[in-house]
C-alpha cells in the first residue's frame, strides 16, 4: 500500500527531476482523486523501480494470479480442470511462454482448452476479453470461461522528467480480476449477471487517436507511457461513436422516439430561424437521451477524475450514479483494465445491484478505443467481495488527500536555491 510519505520517497529516488516537474506531479496527485490506499508492486518498496527484470514483471503477475483464480474457482466450486476458455489480458508484460500457458501449467489444465493472450490493448480490454468470449460461447455450448485482467506496473516505471509520460506513474496503480463466464442454461440460477449487448469502437484509423496514448521512448532514450494533450479530445470522439451505436440495443422505444422528435424540433427550429438567430426569449433545445430509461447504474472506468467528471456530464449522471468510480479511483487508483471490475464489486458491496437492474459498462483505452457493454442482475446481490471489509467507510467525509498539506512548501521554493537532497 502506498500513502502520501512513501509516494514522496519514490518521487525524489528519480533524479532526473527538477523543481517544476515536482510542481506538476503535486498539482496532478492532488486533482487526481487518487487516496492513500493504492497499491503499488513490490519492486517500488525494494527501490529498484528503475531497473527492473523480466522476473518481476512475471512474478507480480503470478502472485495475483494465483490468490484471484484460487479465490474465484472455490467461490463458484469449479475445479482448473472444467475450465474449457481462458482469456488472458495484460497490457505492458507479453512473456515466452504466454501468461495463458503459464497459468495452464500451474493449474494443470486441460490440453484442449483454448486460450487466448492479449497484449497491448490498454484499459478497454477487458471488454474485448468479454467479447471473445461471447463470440467463442456462439459456436461452443455449455462451456465454462476464465477471463483475467490486470496490468504489469514492474517493469513499466518512468525515470525521466518528460511531463507527458510521468503522467502515469501518478494514475496507474496495481490490481486485477479474475471473471468465470459460462454459457450453461442448468447453471442459470447461481448467475449474478447475463450480457445483454457489447459495442467496441476503435479509432485506431485517426492518427490523433491512435498517438495519444501511447508506449515510446523520451529522447533520453527512456520508455514511458505517454498521454498527449488531445486524449481527451479523442476520447470524446470515440464515445460519442460508441453511444451512437449501442443507444438503441439499450434504451426503451419511447426514449428513442421522444430523442427523436426534439431532435427534429431542435433542427425545424433552426431552419425557420436561421443558425444565429438569437430569439430570444426561450432558451436552445437540448436533445440529450436519458439514459436512465434503460439504465439503472453506469459501470465507469476509473481513467481519471477528468474521465468519470466527463462521462457524467455526458450522460446527465448524478453524483450517486457517479459514485461507485469516484469511490474505486480514490480506493484502488486507475488499475487499467480491471477498474471495471472494482467499480462493479462497490455496487455489488453496497447492494445496490437487485434482480432485473441494467448495468451499462464504459471503458476506454489506447488505440484509440471505446468500449461498451450492458449486463443485467440475474439476482439480488450483496456478497462478499474486496470491499467487504471497509465498505462502510465509503463514501468518506471528503476525498481530498493530503499531498498538498504534506508537500505543498515546493509550490514557495525558489528554483535559484532548491535543493531535492534537503
Amino acid at each position: 500500500m502506498v500513502g502520501t510519505e512513501f509516494c514522496g520517497e519514490v518521487i525524489k529516488r528519480n533524479k532526473n527531476l527538477g523543481l517544476n516537474e515536482y510542481k506538476f506531479l503535486l498539482k496532478a496527485i492532488v486533482s487526481s482523486g487518487i487516496g492513500e490506499q493504492t497499491y503499488a508492486p513490490r519492486i517500488m518498496f525494494s527501490g529498484r523501480e528503475e531497473s527492473p527484470k523480466l522476473e518481476d514483471g512475471i512474478l507480480e503477475m503470478e502472485e495475483f494470479f494465483h490468490d484471484s483464480i484460487e479465490k474465484v474457482l472455490s467461490r463458484a466450486g469449479i475445479s482448473p480442470q472444467e475450465i474449457d476458455l481462458l482469456v488472458v489480458n495484460v497490457s505492458m508484460l507479453s512473456t515466452v511462454p504466454s501468461l495463458c500457458s503459464r497459468i495452464i501449467n500451474h493449474y494443470k489444465m486441460r490440453p484442449d482448452i483454448k486460450s487466448f493472450n492479449l497484449t497491448g490493448m490498454g484499459c478497454s480490454a477487458s471488454l474485448i476479453s468479454l467479447d471473445i468470449v461471447r463470440n467463442v460461447f456462439k459456436s461452443y455450448k455449455n462451456k465454462f470461461a476464465l477471463l483475467v485482467t490486470s496490468e504489469s506496473l514492474s517493469p513499466n516505471w518512468y525515470a525521466g522528467n518528460d511531463r507527458s509520460m510521468i503522467l502515469s506513474n501518478c494514475l496507474f496503480r496495481s490490481g486485477g480480476c479474475a471473471v468465470l463466464l459460462t454459457n450453461k442454461k442448468s447453471l442459470k440460477h447461481r448467475a449474478m449477471f447475463k450480457l445483454k449487448c457489447l459495442v467496441r469502437t476503435h479509432h485506431g484509423a485517426k492518427d490523433e487517436s491512435y498517438g495519444c496514448c501511447i508506449q515510446r521512448e523520451d529522447d533520453k532514450g527512456r520508455m514511458g507511457f505517454h498521454l498527449s494533450k488531445s486524449l481527451p479530445k479523442a476520447a470524446t470522439r470515440s464515445f460519442v461513436d460508441n453511444l451512437r451505436v449501442i443507444t438503441p440495443k439499450i434504451l426503451p422505444v419511447r426514449e428513442l422516439v421522444r430523442f427523436m422528435a426534439v431532435s427534429l424540433l431542435k433542427k425545424w427550429n433552426v431552419v425557420r430561424h436561421g443558425s444565429s438567430h438569437k430569439g430570444a426569449s426561450q432558451g436552445p433545445i437540448k436533445a440529450g437521451v436519458n439514459f436512465k430509461s434503460g439504465v439503472d447504474h453506469f459501470c465507469i472506468h476509473t481513467g481519471g477524475k477528468a474521465v468519470i467528471d466527463g462521462i457524467g456530464i455526458s450522460l446527465d449522471l448524478t453524483e450517486y450514479d457517479l459514485e461507485p468510480a469516484r469511490m474505486t479511483l480514490h480506493r484502488f487508483g486507475n488499475t487499467s483494465a480491471s477498474s471495471l471490475w472494482y467499480v462493479l464489486a462497490y455496487m455489488e458491496a453496497k447492494k445496490r445491484l437487485k434482480k432485473g437492474d441494467k448495468v451499462l459498462m464504459i471503458s476506454f483505452g489506447a488505440g484509440f478505443k471505446c468500449n461498451s457493454c450492458l449486463w443485467e442482475v440475474v439476482r439480488d446481490l450483496g456478497d462478499g467481495n474486496v470491499w467487504k471489509d471497509e465498505i462502510y467507510m465509503y463514501p468518506p467525509k471528503t476525498l481530498v488527500n493530503p499531498y498538498m498539506e504534506k508537500f505543498g512548501w515546493i509550490q514557495d521554493e525558489d528554483p535559484s536555491t532548491f535543493n531535492p537532497g534537503d
